[in-house]
């Protein structure tokens, strides 16, 4: 059986193993899918496979729902202070600052003024990526400056939410930003101009008991995680299991807490016809 003997070895034990190089490949939370980041983000950062949306940031949603050049950011260097002297495992000050250089963010939130297919409006965008998208100070008064603009402008205002709640650094500061974002919104629907809110994972806490939930029409996208307290909270508290989905998109629809679930692919085209709609 010479003739069968294999003379060179197809693998050799000294050969090196080749890696997926660090940074270039995502695995889908859902489906548990790999994926390479260009076709990633080429399908606006959803599984090809399942359609799980990925979290994304600010500067993602503004690449892809505006105009090209069209997105003008307001009050892009205003920061939190540390009103309160806060410190945990280390002090809030501190925080701040080493978030800010992480993320290159200065902080949960960009606004300004922009134009989607044409339609000029304002505009907010919450990031999780800088302490939770959680609600402080600053996050509060940027977004009544953007209600403020679209007030003064006879524009419609969009706000994309993606928090886990108050910022708990702040205290009362924090949860002073409920009222004073509700009452600019109400002052928004007396002037009849509308308010589109689109929901993202997660949009919880403070932000929820406020101008998430009072949009004109209210937008999820699929699977995003609604709610004020957290599932496991709620089951403790209650006593109970809760039902399946509880507090994901499908479920707020089918029980009237949301006007649409979008795919992130369709929510520019969504967003355009609900503005020509609404205005």
């Amino acid at each position: 059986m010479g003739w069968f003997k294999r003379k060179k070895e197809n693998i050799s034990p000294n050969s090196k193993k080749t890696d997926i190089p660090d940074g270039q490949w995502s695995k889908c939370e859902d489906c548990g899918e790999l994926i390479h980041n260009k076709q990633l983000e080429v399908n606006l950062w959803c599984c090809p496979k399942c359609n799980y949306h990925f979290r994304i940031g600010s500067d993602q949603y503004i690449l892809f729902l505006f105009d090209k050049g069209s997105f003008k950011e307001l009050d892009k260097k205003m920061r939190s202070g540390d009103p309160l002297g806060f410190t945990d495992t280390k002090k809030y000050g501190e925080r701040i600052v080493a978030t800010i250089k992480k993320s290159g963010l200065n902080d949960a939130i960009k606004t300004g003024l922009g134009k989607i297919e044409g339609k000029k409006v304002a505009f907010a965008c919450m990031d999780f990526s800088f302490i939770g998208g959680s609600m402080g100070s600053v996050v509060g008064e940027k977004i009544a400056r953007a209600i403020d603009a679209a007030y003064e402008d006879k524009i419609p205002l969009i706000i994309i939410s993606q928090s886990g709640g108050a910022r708990m650094m702040e205290g009362a500061f924090s949860l002073m930003q409920m009222a004073k974002t509700s009452s600019r919104l109400a002052r928004l629907a007396e002037a009849k101009l509308p308010f589109i809110s689109v929901l993202t994972d997660p949009t919880t806490g403070g932000v929820t008991a406020s101008y998430a939930m009072l949009g004109d029409v209210i937008i999820a996208e699929p699977k995003a995680l609604i709610g004020f307290a957290g599932p496991r909270v709620i089951k403790q508290t209650i006593g109970k299991d809760l039902p399946p989905g509880f507090q994901r998109s499908e479920f707020l629809l089918e029980n009237g807490f949301l006007d649409f679930i979008v795919n992130r692919k369709q929510l520019r085209e969504k967003l355009s016809q609900l503005i020509d709609y609404l205005t």
